[in-house]
């Protein structure tokens, strides 16, 4: 089972780096929640390989900065839909 769980863990981070996508899309894509894809590419990764956690972290926080945009925009494509 350990196997499997650091495996994952690479994968997920190979995925967000190759799609620039969020852990979110990532969640959705390989069928777990996004704190299971926020502990692997975060703790598990960190420890396993960290040059591809480096890598990652680099996304996350790019993400994380533009998010409020995102939401943003999210919001007035919601409200201008409705009228």
């Amino acid at each position: 089972m350990k196997g499997i769980v650091e495996q994952r863990a690479v994968e997920l981070a190979e995925y967000i780096i190759e799609n620039k996508t969020t852990v979110r899309a990532a969640a959705k894509k390989f069928g777990v929640s996004k704190s299971t894809v926020h502990m692997d590419v975060s703790e598990r990764l960190k420890k396993l390989n960290p040059s591809l956690y480096n890598e990652v972290r680099e996304i996350l926080d790019i993400n994380k900065a533009e998010r409020h945009i995102r939401g943003g925009l999210a919001t007035k494509q919601k409200f201008s839909n409705n009228f």
